[in-house]
């Protein structure tokens, strides 16, 4: 199969799934990362209980160990690499297109993250926006959220600003 083929061959089976269009409109998810995102959540909403569970899974949550009076947190080696690829590529596509992931993300550079550990902040941050939309059918709102980080006091708003 060619790749032009399989690339329209994607494009209609994302077009079929009833959630496509939600995961279309996601800011910086384009013709490529929307049908990876709409894999990674899939159709069983009850497939996860919580954001914490779903960010696990792909990878993106860390895992904290300790031992004595050692504690350090190193990223998740048993995970779908490829999906934790895609939730990072498209936090880092999301702040292109939308104004607090760009605040969130120069936040984390402030507080002297590098450009990687950033950019899994930021897919973090994301899924467990995501996560509450998809389990509640809602679309994703840029401005109800924005709001939201408003009313709540959120440090990121002071990024939102510059």
């Amino acid at each position: 199969m060619r790749l032009t083929e399989l690339t329209l061959k994607i494009d209609e089976c994302f077009a079929a799934f009833p959630d496509a269009a939600w995961f279309a409109a996601l800011p910086g998810a384009g013709e490529h990362l929307a049908p990876r995102l709409l894999a990674a959540f899939g159709e069983d909403r009850s497939r996860f209980d919580n954001a914490q569970q779903m960010m696990c899974y792909f990878g993106i949550a860390p895992v904290k160990e300790s031992s004595g009076k050692k504690n350090w947190v190193h990223w998740r080696w048993s995970c779908p690499i490829f999906l934790r690829q895609t939730f990072v590529e498209w936090a880092n596509q999301s702040r292109h297109h939308c104004v607090w992931a760009q605040a969130y993300y120069r936040m984390q550079r402030a507080k002297g993250n590098s450009h990687p550990a950033a950019m899994r902040s930021l897919a973090f941050k994301w899924i467990r926006v995501l996560f509450r939309c998809w389990k509640n059918r809602e679309a994703y709102d840029e401005a109800k959220y924005v709001a939201a980080l408003k009313r709540k006091g959120s440090p990121i708003v002071k990024f939102l600003a510059e």
